[in-house]
Parts: C-alpha cells; structure tokens; sequence
C-alpha cells in the first residue's frame, strides 16, 4: 500500500514539472511573438490586421454625379438587365427617344413613380403594358395604337438603355415633382385638366395625380 503512494507521489511530481516545462516553454514563445510583433511597424501592423477589402463586384459602378447630357451617357459602358430595364428600355424607346437627356429621365420618371404608386402596378413591366391589348385604351400609346414594336435605331436603344440602367440603379428623380402623368404640347387630354402640372420638360407637359 505504501509502495503504491509512493509511485502516485512520483507521478504527481513529474506531472508537476512537466507542466512547469510546458508554461516556461509557452511564456518564452510568447515573449519570441511579442518582440516580433514590436519589430513591425505600426502601419505594417495596420496592414496586417485590416479586414479585408470588399470583393470588387461588390463596389457600386454607377458614376458619383449624374450629368443630364448625351457625353454624359456616351461616357458610360453598355447597359444591360432584365426582364424589367428591357420594359423601362423600351418605353423610353417609343416614348422619349427624340428628346433631350433630360426629356428621357423626366419620363423614365414618371414610369418609376407610378411603380411606387399604389394606384398603378408595382413593377416596370406591370405600368408599361397596363391596359394593352386595347385599342389606344392603354397607358402608354405605343402598346397599342396597332405597330409593330421595332428598334431601328441601334445608338439611340444603347442611349435610352443607359438611363433606364441609371434610373433603376437608383438615380435621383428630381426633375418631375413626383409626377404621375405626361402628355406632348401638341394634345390635351381630358385629365389634364384635373391634375396639377408640375413640370414642362421638352416637349411633355408633367402632371401628378392628386393623393
């Protein structure tokens, strides 16, 4: 029995001292790192201990400011999207080309704003085709006044795919008041007549629907 306590005892003892080998060892290597560390300069330090920078993807492409002007557009690469910027594309298309830079965001606009409208539907494609399939019953007159939707001017699809990018991108709409509405000088709907005007961009006048 004595013998046994003797031999726990002597293993106790050299548990203990390997322990004390294990924290002496830890405590120089820590002191080794710690030096190491000192001998980095801070902004090599900051380096190393930076999160690490965004995905490149990730970072927005869309220019800082936005310039209503065709070098502006020019300037920029190729747009493209879905299903919706195809429907946004194509209004601005048929409705807007031969306008001003301007003109076509002051359009695309109002295409936006009725998305965000509970009186409307609430996607792109929803507020462009709204009522087609009935002869000039529709929203925007070129889904239904009977022709075919054809793109012969490649320069100005690529132009106008270019605003309806920036305008779903997020560009600020700022030149319409909110407007719901428009119609050319050359006509003067019914309704004209009950909302407020709020902007004359180019040749479109630019009502907003009240409430």
């Amino acid at each position: 029995m004595g013998a046994s306590v003797m031999v726990l005892a002597g293993l106790a003892s050299t548990a203990a001292l390997s322990d004390t080998l294990m924290q002496a060892r830890l405590s120089e290597l820590l002191g080794q790192e710690a030096q190491s560390i000192r001998m980095v300069s801070d902004s090599r330090l900051a380096a190393l201990t930076a999160p690490p920078p965004p995905d490149a993807r990730d970072v927005p492409t869309a220019p800082a400011s936005l310039s209503y002007n065709r070098s502006f557009l020019a300037a920029l690469p190729p747009a493209n999207g879905d299903a919706q910027w195809e429907c946004l594309a194509e209004a601005l298309y048929f409705e807007a080309r031969g306008e001003s830079v301007r003109g076509m965001f002051a359009v695309g606009e109002v295409i936006l704003n009725r998305v965000d409208s509970a009186q409307f539907p609430n996607t792109i494609c929803g507020v462009v085709n709204q009522g087609t399939g009935r002869l000039y019953a529709c929203q925007f007159t070129y889904t239904c006044d009977g022709h075919p939707e054809q793109v012969h001017e490649p320069q100005s699809w690529q132009r106008v795919g270019k605003v309806a990018r920036l305008l779903i991108d997020g560009a600020p709409r700022e030149l319409t008041d909110g407007a719901t509405h428009y119609h050319t000088r050359a006509v003067s709907p019914r309704w004209a007549r009950t909302f407020p005007r709020v902007a004359t961009v180019g040749s479109h006048y630019f009502y907003r629907m009240n409430g």
